[in-house]
């Protein structure tokens, strides 16, 4: 019967996001006018037109819902970071820049990939350091992860807001520093939150020198009541830093 229709039938192949399935699917589509006669899914369906199916679905998607890891999202707040300081050599890695350059810095890794699962497992940390030229590399010179205190820790460096990175830090680690530690070759003073022993902001400063000459006396004496086991040096410029939560021989 199809044969006296042989001229009126339309045979496409489809490549396209399937939001049921979670994937890429690929079709060959048989049609008389609107009417579907044959569906068959295509063997080797072109590689290309599948990265740019799953490109086009995760642009819909939107970049914030790409599955950013925690080590990702700490390298894009380090880039801003050091972007805004200088925005004609760091890239724009925002939301809405990123989104813009999709097929640029993200098409070339979708080949051989057709669905979400395969997308989790992409090292999005190693795909936007790929984004840096050479000279870039300086990033974990520039804008550290960890910075060690005097009482030999690695304290995790927070750039949530890239405009200010915190160090937040026990205040007997940090005994004997007498100036606040900056970044960026020494231009960005870091915004120190000085921790009491439960963890809790006790002083916030850029300045650390005027806390030790003024600010830490008033401190002193209220955790010296609140905290008596441990130590508070009447001068913390040359007591030990320490990483132990009571003084010795408590």
């Amino acid at each position: 019967m199809l044969q006296h229709f042989e001229t009126q039938l339309i045979q496409t192949e489809e490549v396209r996001w399937d939001n049921a399935t979670n994937r890429v699917v690929a079709r060959r589509i048989v049609k008389l006018g609107a009417l579907v006669l044959e569906e068959k899914q295509l063997t080797q369906p072109d590689p290309e037109q599948i990265a740019q199916a799953l490109l086009q679905a995760l642009q819909d998607k939107g970049v914030a819902r790409l599955p950013w890891s925690e080590e990702a999202l700490r390298t894009r707040q380090r880039i801003t970071f050091l972007q805004q300081l200088a925005p004609d050599k760091w890239p724009d890695v925002s939301d809405a820049a990123l989104e813009a350059t999709m097929e640029d810095w993200l098409l070339p890794h979708l080949a051989g990939l057709r669905n979400m699962e395969h997308v989790n497992r992409l090292d999005f940390n190693g795909i936007l350091l790929a984004m840096l030229s050479w000279e870039q590399q300086e990033l974990d010179k520039l804008a550290p992860t960890h910075l060690q205190v005097p009482s030999g820790s690695r304290i995790a460096l927070d750039y949530t807001d890239p405009t200010t990175p915190v160090l937040a830090v026990r205040l007997q680690e940090v005994f004997g520093l007498l100036d606040t530690p900056r970044i960026a070759a020494g231009k960005v003073p870091l915004l120190m939150h000085l921790l009491s022993p439960a963890s809790r902001p006790v002083q916030v400063t850029r300045d650390l020198r005027s806390f030790w000459n003024a600010g830490y006396f008033e401190v002193r004496k209220d955790l010296r009541g609140r905290y008596p086991k441990h130590h508070w040096p009447e001068d913390p410029l040359t007591a030990i830093p320490t990483r132990s939560i009571k003084r010795r021989g408590s």
